[in-house]
């Protein structure tokens, strides 16, 4: 069975949750201006490997995403180079306003550390039960391969599905009865 197809297996029924994130609340610390999440995050870009989200003053990157409703996150790629990909990757299910002086009082909801294989495109599985129902994801990378002073990623992808709605038509019709 080739990657790919380990890859396709491996997220059945999961979808790209890249159109349920609401851009307005999306932040990033520590991006370089010239090369800022987007380029990692949205549709087109995140194709291009010749862009890329950057670190700005050391290797650390703190990102926000808020979501338009609430996902189950099943799984995360991460693509980067071989020396400035990043290393080790803290996930925080629901975890506001966090900044780089308090992101270590928290304990994470999982944490990462990405392989070689992940930097060139396989996506990790999560601890699915600790990302049932997600308003929003704090991602905080810690370092990188290699130590080196910049971190750069070129592709982010979030797997995963969005609850469903209680059907309140169907709840209506077991009381009536």
């Amino acid at each position: 069975m080739s990657a790919e197809s380990t890859t396709t297996a491996f997220l059945r029924g999961q979808v790209d949750l890249l159109d349920f994130i609401d851009w307005s609340g999306v932040e990033c610390l520590n991006q370089k201006a010239t090369h800022s999440l987007a380029n990692a995050l949205k549709q087109g870009y995140r194709e291009d490997d010749g862009l890329n989200l950057e670190s700005d003053a050391d290797e650390q990157l703190l990102i926000y995403i808020p979501f338009t409703q609430v996902i189950k996150l099943h799984s995360i790629l991460i693509k980067g180079t071989e020396e400035e990909g990043p290393k080790t990757v803290k996930l925080f299910a629901n975890k506001e306003h966090m900044g780089f002086s308090n992101v270590n009082d928290f304990p994470p909801s999982d944490s990462i550390d990405l392989s070689e294989d992940n930097l060139k495109g396989k996506p990790v599985a999560l601890k699915y039960v600790k990302f049932q129902s997600v308003r929003s994801l704090t991602i905080f990378i810690e370092d990188n391969q290699s130590g080196a002073e910049l971190t750069k990623v070129q592709k982010m992808v979030l797997y995963g599905t969005t609850v469903e709605t209680t059907d309140m038509k169907g709840l209506k019709k077991i009381e009536d009865h």
